[in-house]
């Protein structure tokens, strides 16, 4: 396994931009290799519109990717979101006849179990995680192998999506001659490659803000306990400062992204400042604390929606790991000190960690996503390694 070479590929398909981020796992250790980036196509309010131009969207981005990495990207884990997404609490019973060691196919059994719920049509689970398994009605356990026990109940929280929109994606990626390894649901990943191991004990939560949709996941002692996606995102921020201003939709992006703060407290009342879009003769001056206005009354509520969801699983005051942004949305100055007010607790722009060689150009928290969805494709690689090589002794062995 020391010797071997692995690509490890994380493709982001965002509503906004499309990413693609190439790692290399060596000796157990992740390496960047190169990344690609281009503008996204086919999207509407988070939903694949036309998939021809999302394939030309991913197509860029690989080309990208794969010329600054010298290497040829033949499959990738890609990350899935918006508002299709949905997460729910599961639980399932098994019964094992007789008192007995619980082994890893009982647990096994429980958890397919859980994920075994009658879904509305045109719903299907992405994923599944453990939260706690009850043995002999004793809960809390994480970990229930070699306990005795007749019967075993596992507690499981369920993200499911869009069936159409899972397969459009999927088609989409096949399209561009790229195999998708395994679907993870975008704020996972993001969490995943943001928050290092030993703060994963800790109550986080990770608010994932997109162009179309803003995605929530929150953790305790490492359980996922919500999934969820929010009504606000960051074209919410952007088309209101197109309204009050009366100008076109990419002059308020411009605006938002160049001199905007979700914090207008300390912004002059007579600043302002100028907005000269590409091709155009004059550039059009806007009045800065109003533009500031605008983005802070819109944090609020965004962080407002995050809040009741914290109160809605009893997470509100067991944040103790903070609440950790990613996503371009969080890019726009102010937002950790909007979070820390109306959330109570502390906030940071989660950036993406134990990637050796990382660019200092895409050390921003737009590209974590990609580089947990990376994560997991190592993952997957090494363990499907590792299974092979157990495979392989066995047989040896039995020779």
């Amino acid at each position: 396994m020391s010797g071997k070479v692995f690509l490890a590929v994380g493709l982001d398909a965002g509503a906004s931009r499309t990413r693609c981020l190439v790692c290399v796992i060596e000796n157990l250790r992740m390496r960047c290799l190169g990344y690609g980036e281009c503008p996204s196509e086919g999207w509407v309010k988070s939903r694949i519109r036309d998939q021809n131009a999302l394939t030309q969207s991913v197509l860029e981005a690989l080309h990208e990717a794969e010329h600054r990495a010298q290497v040829s990207i033949e499959s990738a884990v890609v990350g899935f979101g918006g508002l299709t997404v949905r997460g729910a609490n599961s639980r399932s019973r098994i019964e094992l006849g007789r008192p007995r060691a619980i082994e890893q196919r009982d647990v096994n059994r429980a958890l397919d179990r859980a994920s075994r719920v009658q879904l509305h049509e045109d719903r299907m689970v992405l994923q599944l995680f453990a939260q706690d398994f009850i043995v002999e009605d004793q809960a809390g356990h994480r970990d229930p192998r070699s306990m005795l026990a007749q019967r075993l109940e596992a507690n499981a929280h369920l993200i499911t999506g869009s069936v159409q929109e899972h397969n459009c994606l999927v088609a989409a990626i096949n399209q561009a001659h790229v195999a998708v390894e395994e679907t993870v649901f975008e704020p996972v990943a993001a969490h995943y490659a943001a928050i290092v191991p030993e703060d994963r004990h800790e109550g986080t939560a990770l608010v994932d803000i997109g162009a179309h949709s803003t995605d929530l996941v929150v953790f305790y002692d490492e359980c996922l306990q919500l999934a969820s996606s929010l009504p606000i995102c960051g074209d919410h921020f952007t088309r209101d400062v197109a309204v009050t201003f009366r100008i076109d939709f990419e002059e308020a992006r411009l605006a938002k992204e160049q001199f905007g703060n979700a914090v207008a407290e300390y912004t002059a009342e007579n600043s302002t400042v100028e907005v000269a879009w590409p091709g155009e003769k004059s550039a059009k001056e806007l009045q800065r604390r109003v533009l500031n206005d605008i983005l802070e009354a819109r944090a609020k509520e965004l962080f407002e929606f995050v809040r009741r969801e914290l109160v809605r699983v009893g997470m509100k005051k067991s944040m103790v790991g903070g609440v950790v942004l990613t996503g371009g949305g969080a890019r726009l100055s102010g937002m950790c000190d909007i979070a820390e007010g109306v959330l109570g607790c502390q906030a940071r722009n989660g950036l993406a960690a134990g990637i050796k060689d990382w660019p200092e150009e895409i050390d921003d928290p737009a590209w974590t996503t990609a580089a947990g969805l990376a994560m997991y494709s190592a993952r997957l690689k090494v363990q499907g390694e590792l299974e092979r090589q157990s495979v392989g002794l066995l047989a040896r062995i039995l020779r």
